[in-house]
């Protein structure tokens, strides 16, 4: 496949799953949850915070020449944020919603670390895939370049999903 083809390909997989993940918040909810389902929001937390270690671990061992042991872990983190996006996807797919108390002091604080989790998540999806891409390849400056977007995004994203998690689990009702 042609480097135009495979952008292509990642863009599109972008766009279906955010039109997924579009779709999922306005299904209704479920007459009955399973009981697994109730821990999937701890499984996402923790598969979040693992990622986000794993990609420090991983910038850590770039700036020491390590890339193979670089690679080993963003390949990790890679598998570790799709089992989190399936995750997320069933979890949502039941029509859970849990709002954030407004009578909460900490609301505001709440809302724009979800708005900005919310935004960056949608944005991050096609520069990682694109960045995977890249160093799959062993385009490293192509690499690099992009990866200057997607690395500071995809931990923002990972921290802030563990923060969201933290702030909402206490109002969660199934």
């Amino acid at each position: 496949m042609s480097d135009r083809n495979i952008l292509r390909l990642i863009y599109i997989v972008s766009a279906v799953v955010f039109a997924l993940i579009v779709i999922l918040f306005n299904l209704p909810k479920a007459d009955t949850i399973p009981l697994f389902v109730t821990y999937l929001p701890k499984l996402n937390a923790v598969l979040n915070g693992s990622c986000f270690f794993i990609l420090c671990l991983s910038l850590y061992f770039v700036k020491r020449k390590n890339i193979l042991m670089h690679k080993r872990l963003n390949i990790t983190a890679f598998l570790l944020s799709t089992i989190f996006l399936l995750s997320y996807v069933t979890f949502h797919s039941y029509g859970i919603k849990t709002t954030y108390p407004k009578e909460n002091p900490l609301k505001y604080l709440y809302y724009f670390i979800l708005l900005t989790h919310i935004v960056l998540a949608a944005v991050v999806l096609p520069l990682i895939l694109i960045s995977f891409y890249r160093g799959l390849k062993g385009d490293i400056i192509a690499h690099r370049k992009i990866t200057r977007f997607s690395f500071p995004i995809w931990l923002y994203v990972t921290f802030t999903g563990v923060m969201v998690y933290l702030m909402i689990s206490p109002y969660y009702t199934f």
